[in-house]
């Protein structure tokens, strides 16, 4: 088999060739080998899905991470607490080892057409309306994520300069909101996002890694010294919105929990992954390119947030029990200075994560409007600033955005997870290599079929809560 370059700067296959023992070329690589062709001089030609300069594989880690971890982190002792500490861990477990499968089904679709695009995957499996289907699921699901925790930083950094600045200096812009998600945004986030190359971002992702190590530390230290739950929340009373009604449960840990909200908090774990959009992007500038080496990127990297969504569920969850709210950080008194410092650490890591959010989106804007265009300055600044510029809008003047925004993450998140992967592998992976009733192509149908369960339930959720008015942790 043969990746012949076409005019888009995409590659596909040589139909002059046959499909050998039904491999890609990727599988016979070398790691110092380059997944895209090289010039009769030896020099690699730069398309839109190619760069001279290639990321390093610990840099790759530490943006795909950055990538994974979310504000979903909060609420996972809640998801403990109504699950039992045995039932999370198992449904945990479950789901990384899911999001790492799905990572392979793209992975194999990137292999056999020799592009590593997601909007082009959809191209390929389903032509244009497969694209645009990708394109705009990919846009709506990181738009939500940029709108999530730009609203992190609009409500948690006002309460943060109030408790380290005396009221009586506080200028009443200082602590608004409304002023310092523009001040973040233009300030932090949009020079970081206009950089040309998402690796790049890896001594950021690599920072913000460290602000979430820190609330994970100081979470395992509140735990042993604090005593019971109710002494922490802010009013330092027990929360109103307590999973059991009984004290005589107040501080005893459950092994397993079945109660009303158990399955409430199924879709937070399932999300608790979501990295998928920023996968192919992260695999087009990874330094000597392969399926196998991109693999280890991914497994590393669910491997070290796993460890770290476990340590802070049971140790927010050891510290509350039935107690806990859906937001860990509201548990704590937010007088402590400890912990607004882990305010101000969780508020610098949801900010590092928007740029490596928006580019994925900026590269779906351009594969639907400048598919064949070569990169230009004006047009990636151009496409930036319009997105920064509308979802600073969106948290500004649209006070239930999250809430909007979890309906369309409802539908998205189990799309980029389970439902392209899957259908993208059954209609790209050619039926001489796999056919239809396979063990991996009927893997790839469960898989599908997983997704619309998940995608069901997370949309009836989320109805009963419209219509009961009660509010569950979520999002990512």
């Amino acid at each position: 088999m043969e990746l012949q370059n076409i005019s888009n700067g995409h590659y596909v296959l040589n139909s002059d060739r046959s499909l050998e023992n039904g491999s890609d070329a990727l599988e016979n690589m070398t790691e110092g080998d380059t997944f895209l062709p090289c010039k009769s001089n030896g020099k690699t030609e730069t398309q839109f899905t190619d760069f001279k300069e290639k990321t390093s594989f610990g840099m790759s880690i530490l943006n795909l991470s950055n990538a994974i971890i979310g504000s979903g982190i909060l609420g996972l002792a809640y998801a403990m607490a109504n699950t039992g500490i045995i039932l999370f861990v198992i449904l945990l477990l479950f789901i990384a080892v899911l999001s790492a499968y799905s990572i392979h089904l793209l992975l194999e679709c990137a292999g056999v057409v020799g592009i590593r695009a997601y909007e082009q995957l959809g191209n390929h499996a389903f032509g244009q309306p497969g694209k645009i289907l990708a394109a705009c699921i990919i846009i709506m699901h990181n738009t939500g994520g940029m709108s999530s925790y730009l609203f992190i930083v609009k409500i948690e950094l006002p309460h943060i300069i109030q408790g380290f600045l005396p009221d009586n200096s506080i200028d009443s812009w200082l602590v608004d909101g409304r002023y310092l998600i523009i001040i973040v945004s233009v300030l932090v986030i949009l020079p970081l996002a206009l950089l040309k190359q998402l690796g790049y971002l890896g001594y950021t992702s690599g920072f913000s890694l460290s602000c979430m190590v820190f609330f994970l530390i100081a979470v395992i230290y509140k735990k042993f010294v604090s005593e019971c739950p109710d002494e922490h929340t802010y009013n330092k009373t027990v929360p109103t919105e307590s999973i059991y009604n009984s004290t005589d449960d107040m501080c005893e840990a459950k092994l397993i929990t079945i109660n009303p909200e158990t399955a409430f908090t199924i879709p937070i774990i399932v999300f608790a992954f979501v990295c998928h959009p920023a996968v192919l992007p992260i695999y087009t500038e990874l330094k000597n390119p392969s399926k196998k080496r991109m693999q280890k990127v991914a497994n590393i990297s669910i491997l070290a947030v796993l460890v770290m969504y476990l340590l802070t569920a049971i140790f927010g969850y050891l510290t509350f029990y039935g107690n806990v709210e859906s937001e860990l950080l509201n548990m704590y008194n937010k007088n402590d200075t400890l912990m607004l410092c882990v305010r101000l650490a969780v508020v610098i890591a949801v900010t590092l994560t928007i740029p490596v959010v928006l580019f994925p989106i900026r590269r779906a804007v351009l594969q639907l409007l400048f598919p064949d265009k070569p990169f230009h300055w004006v047009r990636h600044i151009s496409i930036t600033v319009c997105l920064l510029f509308l979802v600073n809008l969106l948290v500004i003047f649209v006070p239930n955005i999250r809430d909007i925004f979890g309906f369309i993450g409802a539908t998205s998140a189990p799309s980029l997870i389970f439902i392209l992967p899957g259908i993208f592998y059954i209609y790209i992976v050619p039926e001489e290599k796999e056919p239809l009733k396979s063990r991996p192509k009927i893997q790839a149908i469960a898989f599908v079929t997983l997704g619309f369960i998940f995608m069901t339930m997370s949309i009836t959720f989320i109805i009963i809560e419209w219509v009961t008015g009660k509010k569950m942790s979520g999002g990512h």
